[in-house]
């Protein structure tokens, strides 16, 4: 039984009764000045003599003044065409040539001089007038001229002056439906025997476009252009009226004619009749499609489905996203495969193309991520999930807190909670590094002094390779019988049984790493602050407790213990990144260790002081990141290491998915926002959905991750988590540019994220998002004037639009934060008196203090 559309209408039952004919091939252009030939001219008679009895052309130079003679050969008739413009050379050219072939070709019946000159304002109706007596003086063929029917309508006097008239109705440029064109075509030529009674009337351009783009309620397609020309056919067969169908072939060099100037042959350019003539309609088969799209979708499933236990639900959920996938990958080919590309369309075909990889993975990546924790099994490899027997001995811990230009009431309290470890074992090296002013160093080495031996302060001048270097130093103070080195940032608190908890799973030998997340104690200080800690949060009780699952974490400079062999092994402290944190343990990784996460929070830092620090610290971060990717990419090929499997795929996908992402977002927005300007003044088609709907298909998708991901893991509230979603948008364009800075610069300083209130706060800029304030206003205002300016209801103008819209949200989310920044919309204080004057409840608009332990 076939599940295909099938449409009855009325047969071609002999031949059409003439046919637009442009005998140019698929790669030729025409309005370029390209010629035509002999060969390709007869191959296309040829083409068409089954199935018409005349021909229509549209000039006589160019090649094109051989296709009368060659017609006559297979009893064509011919309507000759004189192009006519501004070029008033070429124009007497045209004329000279069309009246030749007039007068030695029988066949020719008609000479239609000019082809919508008047409509589009190139000449005057009285200078066709007078443009078509000069040739009728000149010629027994009948004389006219082709323009849109309410041309003729409106100017009796070119009327008068032609032969016959030669009118074109095409009904798809109205926005009339496909189902209502031939009856609207029909009234249309009855409005002109009226109007003009006695007067020939030929319908000189009918048709329909197989493909393109809607406007208001006309819509392509290969069914309804079938349907519409037999229908008219019949109709006008019937009713003893004369037309030409426009056009014989597709012409791939009409891309300037919108998105439906290719489409309108009922040949494609290949010459091969789209729609039988005779017997039931039936719609494009799209089985190659559908085979791909399974195939594609098996093949994205693998990796996905790969040995890890997955329950029912799970492995469906994955299945599903893995053939949505696939289906998505396989209609863009089928969309390039079937659409003709031209000129500038190898650039949107190419760059569709080079962003569709990393979208597919970004999808998928999320889709599997956002299946296991909805649907699959709880996490086991957390250390509060394993089963640790009570430790025999208390191996010797180093913490190593390194300081550069801290306040010291601030770093004194991170050395109290170090005092107060619950833990019979360890020692801290303080090592304040490249800070000259006393004032920062001395009330901090005179603290040390008295809380005992245990506590060692170093005073480091001249540090080379910032945060990597002090810690080389420390190491090189570290007691000689310390096996684990903690590390923690110089504003961090811990709480007392963070070794006490977590030093038991070096039991395992194996083992050479245990992180716990980071937290921070400041964020009830200002929305904003309360903003970027959730979005912290999503990191460290997401995407870490996932990636924990298969010993792929990410190691960061706070809150981690590392077996001192396993240092030793990796190298110890690497300065040629500026992320030595999590390039260490990518190379203990490497090696072989074991690494392990713990949810629970043991430790609390500050937050960034301002939106400028928050970007800093990420762009820090993204440029590490891409240093790490240069540095171990060759690590990452078989046998150059002991990463497993699924340890690769989580860092390459992380890095794709993270870096790759936010770079491929970043610069799709600037190319979309670059595209307008063209739009607009020259009147280029929007991108098909082939390329604005990856765009919201991938931001939909990202907001159902974000949405459900937080819902089920972050303890977190529906107000806070749209902070976090601003905040993480918010650094797009940051992550871009560290990317780009990446390509461009093979180091970069290190930039210090300010925190505490010291001076580094006090230099941030004052306005710290302008080139996203730039660009996302520019595309917002864009996406907006786009559907304004969209009088004809296009559905790929509209899609472009909201594409446009989505796009300016990361970059109008910075702007909105730094503009937010210094006013009372940062202050909870505000808030609370905006809900007092309300009448409202009072409700807690600020986070509590967070408990010693949470998990």
């Amino acid at each position: 039984m076939s599940m295909k559309t099938e449409v009855n209408a009325p047969a071609v039952t002999d031949r059409f009764s003439s046919l637009s004919f442009a005998p140019y091939g698929r790669g030729a252009d025409p309005d370029a000045g390209e010629a035509t030939n002999e060969k390709q001219i007869r191959a296309d008679v040829d083409a068409v003599a089954p199935y018409t009895r005349a021909i229509r052309t549209y000039s006589s130079t160019g090649g094109v003044e051989l296709t009368p003679a060659i017609a006559a050969e297979r009893g064509l008739k011919v309507t000759v065409g004189a192009w006519i413009d501004k070029n008033e050379a070429r124009n007497e050219r045209e004329l000279r040539n069309a009246v030749d072939l007039s007068r030695k070709n029988s066949n020719v019946e008609g000479l239609v001089v000019g082809n919508e000159a008047i409509f589009r304002g190139e000449k005057t109706a009285g200078e066709m007038a007078d443009l078509i007596r000069k040739v009728k003086r000149q010629t027994s063929t009948p004389v006219t001229t082709g323009e849109i029917w309410n041309v003729w309508l409106d100017h009796p006097e070119l009327v008068s002056a032609v032969d016959y008239i030669a009118a074109h109705i095409l009904p798809y440029w109205e926005g009339v439906p496909a189902e209502q064109v031939v009856d609207r075509s029909i009234d249309i030529y009855n409005r002109l025997r009226a109007a003009y009674p006695g007067k020939r009337i030929v319908i000189a351009e009918f048709g329909w476009p197989s493909a393109g783009y809607n406007r208001d309620a006309s819509v392509p397609g290969e069914l309804a252009q079938a349907k519409v020309i037999r229908t008219f056919a019949a109709r006008a067969e019937a009713l003893g009226i004369e037309y030409n169908i426009i056009e014989a072939f597709d012409a791939p060099w009409k891309s300037f004619e919108g998105s439906v100037g290719q489409y309108w042959g009922v040949m494609d350019a290949q010459r091969h009749l789209k729609f039988p003539l005779t017997g039931p309609l039936v719609e494009q088969s799209y089985g190659r499609t559908a085979i791909l799209a399974l195939l594609l979708g098996v093949l994205f499933s693998l990796p996905m489905l790969r040995g890890v236990p997955v329950t029912l639900s799970q492995g469906l959920a994955l299945s599903a996203a893995a053939n949505g996938a696939g289906a998505w990958v396989a209609l863009v080919f089928n969309y390039w495969l079937t659409h003709y590309v031209t000129g500038g369309n190898y650039i949107t075909v190419t760059l569709s193309l080079l962003l569709l990889g990393p979208l597919v993975l970004v999808v998928l990546y999320r889709a599997e991520e956002l299946a296991a924790v909805a649907f699959g099994r709880r996490p086991g490899r957390l250390v509060e999930n394993l089963r640790i027997a009570a430790p025999s001995r208390f191996p010797k811990v180093s913490i190593h807190i390194p300081a550069y230009r801290e306040p010291p009431e601030m770093l004194k309290q991170t050395i109290d909670s170090v005092a107060r470890l619950n833990y019979p074992n360890f020692e801290a090296v303080i090592i304040v590094n490249n800070t000259p002013d006393p004032a920062m160093v001395e009330p901090v080495r005179e603290y040390c002094a008295t809380l005992g031996a245990h506590i060692k302060f170093i005073n480091a001048e001249k540090v080379q390779g910032f945060k990597a270097g002090a810690l080389r130093i420390a190491l090189e103070h570290t007691a000689d019988d310390a096996e684990i080195i903690g590390v923690i940032d110089a504003d961090y608190t811990v709480h007392p049984d963070w070794l006490k908890d977590l030093v038991p799973v070096f039991e395992d030998p194996t083992v050479g790493l245990v992180q716990a997340p980071q937290d921070h104690r400041d964020g009830a200080v200002s929305p904003l602050h309360e903003a970027m800690n959730a979005e912290y949060a999503g990191f460290f009780d997401i995407g870490m407790v996932q990636r924990n699952e298969e010993d792929a974490i990410v190691v960061h400079g706070t809150m981690c213990l590392v077996r001192r062999a396993a240092m030793m092994e990796a190298g110890s402290w690497s300065s040629d990144t500026i992320c030595e944190d999590t390039d260490l343990g990518l190379s203990i990784a490497e090696n072989g260790w074991k690494t392990h996460y713990t949810r629970v929070r043991y430790g609390w830092g500050l937050l960034p002081d301002t939106f400028e620090a928050f970007k800093k610290q990420r762009h820090r971060w993204a440029y590490g990141g891409f240093q790490i990717v240069k540095k171990h990419w060759n690590r990452f090929l078989p046998g150059h290491s002991r990463l497993t499997t699924a340890q690769r795929r989580h860092f390459l996908l992380g890095w794709v998915t993270w870096l790759g992402a936010e770079s491929v977002g970043a610069l799709a927005a600037i190319l979309s926002l670059l595209f307008v300007p063209f739009v607009f003044a020259l009147g280029i088609a929007v991108p098909a959905h082939v390329l604005t709907l990856p765009i919201i298909a991938t931001f939909l998708v990202y907001v159902l991750h974000f949405i459900a991901m937080y819902r089920l893991r972050v303890a977190t509230t529906p107000l806070r988590m749209l902070g976090a979603a601003f905040a993480a948008m918010a650094v797009q364009f940051t992550v871009a540019k560290a990317v780009y800075d990446g390509f461009r610069y093979k180091d970069l300083a290190f930039a210090r994220t300010a925190k505490g209130g010291n001076w580094l706060a006090g230099a941030a800029r004052s306005f710290p998002a302008l080139p996203e304030a730039i660009i996302g206003g520019l595309l917002f205002t864009s996406g907006v004037a786009v559907h304004m300016q969209n009088w004809h209801a296009v559905r790929e103008i509209d899609l472009y639009a909201l594409a446009l819209v989505i796009q300016s949200l990361p970059f109008l989310a910075a702007a909105l934060i730094a503009l937010g920044e210094g006013s009372k919309l940062n202050d909870f204080a505000a808030w609370r008196a905006a809900r007092a004057r309300l009448g409202l409840v009072p409700r807690r608009l600020r986070a509590p203090t967070p408990p010693a332990v949470v998990e």
